[in-house]
């Protein structure tokens, strides 16, 4: 479930304008001054043996353009074209070896392909898009992929409201449904450069505002949708509308914070 929620590692691509925006695309502008994410300090409290915290640091180079993600089991490097676009995400283990790594094909301003390759598989994903935004995708784990895994995104709004998950399973598809609701506040999310956001995908990227509920549905053998789990979003802004805590609850239970700092550059 953690990779399924609000923030993991990856979920930590953020930018954050205390100015206006480059151009239409989001993208930073190094004139300007940022503020941007420079650490997250995440606590679950799932665990028996009592709360589990991980720190994720962000660092960024003189074009404001996110660098490496470091986290106490892996670091992330990025590259990027000439169009200032990211074209290589490289995955470091902690002694410094190479996990795998993903590239990314643009038409235009459109990601159209995310590849990743590591030395057992290789998996693809292709987006579509509607109006300009990314309403579904599929991913492949090999050349055949009688069965990819897809998702798909309804929006209201700016809002992704319904987000439906189809992956492979023992005994068929398994069919997940979350359904959210949001604040009236600008999501740190949709400041980010659109590059990213296409990039890491799901609704906490792809939407204006912060959900403040999360309801997840599983799909049985009749086609009918059962509720699974209910999540609260209680979230804790700064002078600047920004997120600085999230107190995420399951069934009225703590289940993550997030703590959230940031540098101007």
């Amino acid at each position: 479930m953690k990779k399924q929620l609000f923030i993991g590692l990856m979920s930590s691509f953020l930018f954050l304008n205390c100015s206006s925006n480059n151009d239409e695309n989001n993208e930073p502008n190094p004139s300007d001054s940022q503020i941007l994410l420079s650490k997250v300090t995440t606590v679950y409290y799932t665990s028996p043996s009592g709360p589990q915290t991980s720190i994720t640091k962000l660092d960024y180079n003189s074009q404001k353009q996110l660098h490496k993600i470091t986290s106490e089991t892996t670091t992330s490097v990025l590259e990027y074209d000439g169009a200032g676009k990211p074209s290589k995400i490289t995955y470091q283990k902690a002694d410094g070896t190479v996990a795998y790594y993903k590239t990314f094909t643009y038409n235009g301003d459109q990601l159209t392909m995310i590849k990743k390759i590591d030395p057992d598989t290789h998996y693809n994903t292709t987006m579509t898009y509607t109006n300009g935004k990314v309403t579904a995708t599929s991913t492949c784990e090999s050349s055949s992929c009688p069965i990819p895994s897809t998702m798909s995104y309804t929006y209201s709004g700016d809002n992704v409201s319904e987000e439906i998950s189809v992956s492979d399973g023992i005994g068929g598809p398994h069919t997940n449904k979350k359904e959210f609701s949001y604040d009236n506040k600008i999501n740190p999310y949709s400041l980010m450069g659109k590059y990213f956001r296409m990039i890491m995908g799901g609704a906490e990227f792809l939407s204006q505002n912060n959900y403040t509920t999360v309801k997840i549905s599983g799909k049985d053998g009749t086609g009918n949708w059962s509720q699974i789990m209910n999540f609260t979003y209680q979230i804790e802004y700064n002078s600047n509308q920004l997120p600085t805590q999230v107190m995420v609850k399951l069934d009225n239970n703590d289940y993550a914070k997030y703590t959230y700092e940031y540098i101007t550059q």
